[in-house]
């Protein structure tokens, strides 16, 4: 067991994060904004694609639009779960709201970004996702 958690820690730490989006506008800006910092942003545009990434990258952070082709954060945060060392999900939606915000945290969710992206504020989730990534790794 403590080689699988050395080998999460040093993918983590990598600050990958997993963008799942069919914006290519939103990934773009996802990529200029997180570039400065050193995260590598791979991306997927499907549930289906991001579980795949998810089993062979291991990303620090999932940022995930409300709303995808086949399914919508629910299920993709459902899939995050049953991974060995889920990483935190961070939900993307042009209608955030109250009611968005409360359901994804009461869900385990780690919070909601509003798009058009905010570059301080996406830096700053980002940051705190992938600390709050690492920390529960680091208590198994």
């Amino acid at each position: 067991m403590p080689r699988t958690v050395k080998k999460s820690l040093t993918e983590r730490e990598n600050s990958t994060l997993l963008a799942v989006c069919s914006n290519p506008d939103d990934l773009q800006s996802l990529r200029e904004i997180l570039e400065p910092d050193h995260w590598d942003v791979q991306y997927a545009s499907t549930c289906d694609e991001a579980l795949s990434l998810m089993r062979q990258s291991n990303p620090a952070v999932v940022a995930c639009e409300s709303e995808l082709p086949d399914g919508s954060w629910k299920e993709l945060f459902n899939l995050a779960t049953h991974l060995l060392d889920p990483p935190p999900v961070v939900v993307v939606s042009r209608h955030a709201d109250e009611n968005l915000w409360a359901e994804v945290l009461n869900l385990g969710g780690y919070d909601v970004i509003a798009t058009p992206f905010e570059r301080t504020e996406v830096s700053r989730v980002m940051q705190m996702a992938s600390r709050y990534g690492r920390a529960q790794v680091e208590r198994v």
